[in-house]
């Protein structure tokens, strides 16, 4: 889901597109290897825990920024295999239920988690979402993985104290529990002078010309723990 208020996105339309968003109950979970074959003996994993916003909504199949930054990855030739487990809708609660298995089944030394949005589009407090989010970065870390936390924004017109908030519990997480950040995953997409165009035709969901962008914004963050 995107959570901001580009071109002219407000709550009532926010609240249709995420209804719209669990009646498709879209879910992407594959694995995407760096190179064409099968993935590189030895290499290490990276894990996206995301929502629509990673799961290529209403995209064409390899479109998405976590296709791309698997494309990326083989481009530098960079020993690491993708696992796009990203599922339309999703919230933090489902997100921290969901990683204990995910964990378990792919041992990732990085993981990207892109949660939160839709906390905020259904009104969850904030101290939960905070929570979650923290609880997830310290089970990666027990784990032996790195941790990245893609931040969100929310539309303005849920009040500038609300938004402020939420924007900053991305970064007290990451301060506290030793992650690094992506402060904002739709940043020259949603504040764009041309958004509107580049969001899908719910005004919710970024567009394929908007994922290079967003990739961009998230590159220059995971690509150091892989080359570690």
């Amino acid at each position: 889901m995107n959570a901001n208020g580009a071109g002219g996105l407000n709550r009532r339309d926010c609240i249709a597109g995420l209804a719209g968003v669990a009646l498709v109950g879209a879910c992407v979970f594959a694995r995407a290897a760096t190179t064409p074959e099968a993935s590189l003996a030895g290499a290490s994993v990276v894990l996206v825990l995301g929502d629509s916003l990673s799961a290529e909504y209403g995209l064409p199949r390899g479109t998405g920024w976590v296709a791309l930054m698997s494309k990326r990855i083989s481009s530098e030739k960079l020993r690491a295999d993708v696992v796009n487990a990203s599922v339309s809708g999703d919230t933090t609660s489902g997100g921290k239920s969901r990683l204990p298995a995910l964990l378990v089944q792919h041992k990732p030394s990085v993981v990207v988690i892109e949660l939160g949005g839709n906390d905020a589009l259904r009104g969850l407090p904030l101290s939960m979402t905070q929570r979650n989010l923290s609880e997830m970065t310290r089970a990666c870390k027990e784990a032996g993985a790195k941790v990245v936390l893609v931040g969100m924004q929310v539309p303005p017109n849920y009040g500038r104290s609300y938004s402020d908030e939420f924007a900053a519990l991305y970064a007290k997480v990451a301060r506290d529990d030793g992650a690094a950040l992506v402060p904002f995953l739709l940043k020259g997409v949603a504040d764009a002078p041309d958004a509107a165009s580049l969001f899908q035709a719910d005004r919710i969901h970024p567009n394929e010309r908007a994922h290079p962008t967003m990739l961009a914004n998230v590159w220059p963050v995971v690509a150091p723990l892989l080359r570690k």
